[in-house]
């Protein structure tokens, strides 16, 4: 099986598309990214896309003749189905911290970071497509309190949970590496320089070289 294709379905700018794209590249997994599947664009959140994902959303990940949703869990399969080094932690404990950071970033500081603040400057939907600054304003405490956590949480570690990179990490890296290069948010980031130092870690290993790029337009 793991001589299947691996493609991860989804926009390369998308930040648990580069999750994904991250863990394969840790692993040294050879994979494709992109809204097409055999060469066919599907269109986002057409019938296609629906039945890949019932929720329309993005990643979607298709191993062979397998398909599977949410970035924790493709994560995770990839982790454990491929040889290479583990990203997960070497115990049930070490794994269990990984999972629990997995997903309060996956679910708590995803929604705070990207969903109700980077993404009201990346698709406005104000009055003429202006971007809403009361739902900005609203968003930075929350914005505030999750980088509060990860500083804490981060503390004198390298890496966010282990001593070395894992999955966590990986669902960490593209969401902060948006935020603090925004220059609206420079404000917000400016109280946690321990993040800092640790996503220009995180842009320094060979994995982000090809993933936590800027894309024209995005």
């Amino acid at each position: 099986m793991n001589n299947e294709p691996v493609h991860i379905f989804g926009p390369q700018f998308s930040t648990f598309v580069r999750s994904v794209q991250l863990c394969c590249e840790e692993k040294g997994i050879p994979y494709t990214v992109g809204t097409r599947i055999d060469g066919e664009r599907v269109e986002f959140h057409g019938p296609e896309h629906q039945a890949l994902h019932p929720f329309g959303k993005v990643p979607v990940l298709l191993h062979g003749g397998r398909r599977l949703i949410e970035t924790p869990t493709i994560c995770r399969y990839l982790d454990d189905n491929f040889p290479g080094v583990s990203l997960q932690g070497d115990d049930a404990w070490q794994r269990a911290q990984v999972d629990q950071w997995m997903a309060v970033l996956a679910l708590y500081v995803d929604d705070a970071l990207i969903r109700r603040y980077l993404l009201e400057f990346v698709f406005p939907k104000g009055e003429g497509g202006s971007i809403r600054q009361d739902k900005v304003e609203a968003a930075q405490p929350q914005v505030e309190k999750m980088l509060g956590l990860l500083e804490a949480q981060l503390g004198d570690r390298e890496y966010l949970v282990l001593d070395r990179f894992t999955l966590a990490d990986a669902i960490a890296a593209p969401m902060l590496d948006y935020l603090f290069k925004h220059p609206p948010a420079s404000a917000l980031v400016a109280g946690a320089p321990r993040l800092a130092a640790y996503i220009e870690r995180l842009r320094q290993l060979p994995a982000s070289a090809t993933v936590l790029v800027d894309i024209q337009g995005a």
